[in-house]
C-alpha cells in the first residue's frame, strides 16, 4: 500500500477513531478490490433498503471521477478523435476513467421478472449468475449481516471464484462467516450502522482511486 493511500485510511481513522477496530479489514477489502481492478474485473455491490442506496452510492464514485479528474489515456482520446473529429473532441475532454461497478439493486425489468417468474430472494443472485466471472468482486451490505437475499448472492459468487466482501454491523453473522473479508462497523443498531458504512466506504473509494490515477 503506497504512502498516498495509506494517508486515506489514517485520515479515515483519525476522523472516526471507533473504526480503528475495522482497519485491517478496510485495508484487505481495498487490497482485494485493487487486485480485482488490475486484472480487468469488476465490483457486483447489492444491500436493501438504505443499503441499497449505499450500493449507489459507491457505484457514482467509482465509475467517475470521486476526488480525481481522472483524465484518460491520450492513446485513448486520440482514438476517439480519429473515428469522429468534431464528436470525438467532445468526449476526449469530458469522458473521465471509469472502475467498472453495478450495484443489483436496479434493473426493475429484469428485477420484476425475475420476482415473479422465480424465486424473489434471488434476484441479487441471478444477477452475480449473469454479470460475475472468476476474479471479481462481491460486496454485500447488510447491517445485521444475515439479508438472506445477500446471503443467496454471495454463495453465487462464491461458486463462481469471486472475492466476497461484507460491510455490515459489529454482531457475528453468517455474512461475516462466508465472506473472504468483512467489515464489521462498531455498532449495532441498524442506522448507526449505516453512518459508519458512508466513511468506510468513501475511504476504500478515494483508495482505490489514488492507487489507480494517482500512482
Amino acid at each position: 500500500m503506497t504512502d498516498k493511500v495509506m494517508v486515506q485510511l489514517n485520515l479515515l481513522i483519525e476522523r472516526y477513531p471507533q473504526l480503528v477496530v475495522c482497519k485491517d479489514d478496510i485495508a484487505a477489502a481495498y487490497e482485494m478490490i485493487k487486485t480485482c481492478y488490475e486484472n480487468g474485473g469488476k465490483l457486483l455491490i447489492a444491500g436493501n433498503g438504505g443499503s441499497a442506496a449505499d450500493a449507489e452510492h459507491i457505484v457514482g464514485e467509482l465509475m467517475k471521477g470521486f476526488n480525481s479528474p481522472r483524465k484518460l489515456p491520450k492513446e485513448y482520446t486520440d482514438k476517439l478523435i480519429a473515428v469522429n473529429p468534431e464528436l470525438g473532441a467532445t468526449l476526449a475532454e469530458n469522458l473521465q476513467g471509469s472502475l467498472p461497478a453495478i450495484a443489483l439493486d436496479g434493473h426493475p425489468a429484469l428485477s420484476t421478472a425475475y420476482q415473479n417468474d422465480c424465486e424473489p430472494l434471488l434476484c441479487f443472485a441471478q444477477q452475480v449468475n449473469g454479470y460475475g466471472s472468476a476474479g471479481d468482486v462481491f460486496l454485500g451490505i447488510s447491517t445485521s449481516g444475515n439479508s438472506r437475499n445477500v446471503l443467496y448472492a454471495a454463495v453465487t459468487a462464491k461458486a463462481k471464484v469471486m472475492k466476497v466482501i461484507g460491510l455490515t454491523g459489529a454482531a457475528e453473522s453468517k455474512l461475516s462467516v462466508m465472506a473472504d473479508v468483512c467489515i464489521k462497523v462498531p455498532e449495532t443498531k441498524t442506522y448507526m450502522v449505516q453512518e459508519l458504512h458512508l466513511p468506510v466506504y468513501h475511504a476504500i473509494c478515494l483508495m482505490i482511486e489514488e492507487s489507480k490515477y494517482q500512482g
